[in-house]
């Protein structure tokens, strides 16, 4: 069964009374090469012979394109998938996949803790609506995750991988860095998809560190990059000093301390020159 091939998704569909939920965001792969390599993505991460990958987590699982692949490198798959109208196709899909435990339910809303217990990769075809989302809270969950590879809408693949200095560049970008490594591996047109949607994807991976910077308050670091970005367009200073009541002065002071220009705006710092900010402004 090839399960990117338009009439035999239509056929196993409507076989099985399958409708369309918009509010889900769901768009099926037609395109054979992504699936493939997305697996590959995953299996490669510090396992460059190629050898079993352990176990990987996909969140969201369709008809079960990606799944297939992925029960082929992996020991054991288990998926997250929130619309039970899918379990008669994956049942049918899957049928030969025994490493593959479906776990019903909103991944947004599942106790994780309780599913991933050991070291495990993610792979997502990740909706739209919830992709930032998804990815931030697995990020800051504390979740034994050593690789996250998703696909999700290409603008959302610059923000996440955006350096400083370039438009793309914000909160996500930056919080992304303290957790993992970002890169975009590659482009994925709309036509890839049935329904085709109105933009266009990218695969994107984020390497977990595992030498994870430890802060004195992880929540304040955040609170600062996120208060230096809410009002972009006007130096840090300003806004860094309404949030957390600290002489303007005192904050230009702490940017040339660092390096940085007493007028320097949030995009122009990296995840380094905010820790060295945080540090020199906010611990006491």
């Amino acid at each position: 069964m090839k399960l990117t091939n338009i009439n035999t998704i239509k056929d196993l569909l409507m076989r099985h009374g399958f409708t369309f939920t918009k509010s889900l965001g769901q768009n099926f792969l037609i395109n054979p090469s992504v699936c493939p390599r997305m697996a590959a993505a995953v299996t490669g991460v510090g396992n460059p012979k190629h050898a079993s990958t352990g176990t990987v987590v996909e969140i969201g699982a369709g008809i079960g394109v990606l799944t297939r692949e992925l029960s082929k490198v992996a020991d054991k798959v288990i998926v997250i998938e929130i619309d039970e109208t899918l379990k008669p196709i994956l049942a049918e899909t899957l049928a030969d996949c025994d490493n593959v435990e479906i776990i019903w339910g909103d991944v947004l809303k599942l106790n994780l803790h309780e599913i991933i217990t050991q070291p495990v990769h993610v792979c997502a075809n990740l909706p739209y609506y919830a992709a930032t989302h998804i990815i931030m809270q697995l990020l800051e969950s504390g979740l034994p995750v050593r690789s996250i590879t998703a696909m999700v809408q290409e603008e959302v693949a610059q923000r996440f991988t955006a350096l400083p200095g370039s438009k793309q560049y914000g909160i996500v970008g930056v919080i992304t860095r303290y957790f993992a490594e970002p890169k975009q591996l590659f482009k994925v047109s709309r036509g890839s998809f049935m329904p085709s949607p109105n933009v266009d994807s990218a695969v994107i991976q984020l390497i977990i560190n595992n030498e994870q910077l430890i802060m004195h308050d992880e929540k304040k670091l955040f609170k600062l990059i996120k208060a230096a970005f809410s009002e972009r367009r006007k130096q840090l200073c300003n806004p860094v000093s309404k949030e957390f009541g600290i002489e303007k002065e005192a904050v230009k002071a702490a940017l040339e301390h660092i390096g940085m220009n007493s007028t320097a705006r949030a995009e122009e710092l990296g995840l380094n020159e905010f820790i060295k900010l945080y540090e020199r402004i906010l611990v006491e």
